[in-house]
């Protein structure tokens, strides 16, 4: 029996539903194991699930779905109008992704489906996704464990001259060529003032003695991702960049330690910015978020009051940053646990400085 689908049954009954239309492809990997390039919908209804795509997909669905599944696929072009009316027939309320789903897919849904409740579920697959199972767990950390070992070649590989965009290609040609089946999100390589920018994307610039990089990557193994950054320097650290990058690792360890089940992502942010606000300095993004399926997903650490819970991944990821002239950022993708925290990007952070030839 599919668990997955099996809890979601339970959770659908609990807000007094019958039945859900599934059309995110990262939900419907994650309930199926279907690819999540495949074109299709999920349909969850009273008497039994169904996912509808058509031809050109045949032969990899049925590869991948088993007996065990509990799940019958359809090509779209088999099946008439009245197959599709008598889908959802004895469902009094069907559920949709009102995040993901168009007003004009939404119409299209009632319409095909006959359906006259059609309601906002308020992301429940994303939040049933948010405690990772076993499974989950052992593939993001094969996703960082490959993140690691592209971060030790990547310090070897590095040259004064060498190009953002040339390291940012060999950080992606590392990952596809050593087990990952692709990049969590566009590679982040900038260095001296390009690293003042969180999300600066990698440039021409060259290379300098004296340079900081940051470097945020990650990669994805059997759809599941991993997310670290790390802060190097060329030749030497400059003195002026000392004191902040020791602030943040500071800081990133702190939080590490703090991280726990039951941590308040509130007090574990506050923490944090108060401390960056003493020296001078301010927070300017969340300290982390949930990884999994997608890069960012719940729970996202900032802000609000909520407590993290055993078994959920998220990454604890503080910066600082001078536009105009440099900044620092380390984060490490953690795995929570009852009593403490696990770091899965086991990449150094102390001071690491380039001198390759």
């Amino acid at each position: 029996m599919n668990e997955k689908i099996k809890e979601l049954r339970k959770r659908l009954n609990e807000i007094d539903m019958d039945g859900m239309i599934v059309s995110n492809p990262i939900n419907i990997r994650y309930l199926t194991g279907i690819d999540s390039d495949i074109e299709g919908v999920l349909l969850i209804t009273n008497k039994e699930n169904i996912y509808i795509t058509d031809a050109r997909y045949t032969e990899r669905i049925n590869r991948i779905l088993t007996i065990d599944d509990e799940i019958n696929p359809y090509d779209f072009k088999d099946l008439d109008p009245i197959d599709y009316e008598n889908m959802f027939m004895f469902c009094n309320n069907v559920g949709f992704e009102e995040n993901y789903v168009t007003y004009a897919k939404y119409k299209e849904y009632k319409q095909v489906y006959k359906i006259n409740n059609l309601l906002e579920t308020d992301g429940i697959i994303e939040a049933q996704r948010i405690i990772k199972e076993p499974d989950e767990i052992n593939c993001i950390q094969r996703a960082c464990k490959i993140t690691d070992e592209c971060f030790e070649h990547i310090c070897k590989f590095i040259k004064v001259g060498m190009t953002e965009k040339e390291i940012a290609f060999e950080i992606e040609k590392y990952f596809k060529t050593h087990g990952a089946e692709d990049v969590s999100f566009d590679t982040i390589v900038a260095s001296g003032s390009n690293s003042s920018m969180p999300h600066a994307v990698p440039t021409d610039r060259k290379i300098e003695e004296g340079d900081p990089i940051t470097i945020d990557f990650g990669c994805k193994y059997n759809g599941y991702c991993s997310d670290m950054t790390r802060t190097i320097f060329v030749k030497y650290v400059p003195e002026g960049i000392k004191p902040i990058y020791n602030l943040v690792l500071k800081n990133q360890k702190l939080a590490l330690d703090a991280i726990r089940e039951n941590a308040n992502t509130r007090i574990l942010t506050m923490m944090v910015e108060s401390d960056f606000k003493v020296n001078g300095f301010t927070l300017d993004h969340s300290l982390g978020h949930g990884v999994g399926l997608d890069i960012h997903e719940r729970p996202f650490v900032g802000k609000k009051d909520y407590l993290l819970k055993e078994n959920m991944i998220i990454t604890d990821e503080p910066g600082i940053y001078l536009p105009g002239k440099f900044g620092v950022r380390i984060e490490d993708t953690v795995l929570v646990k009852k009593d403490n925290a696990i770091r899965l990007t086991e990449s150094n952070k102390d001071y690491i400085i380039i001198n390759n030839e």
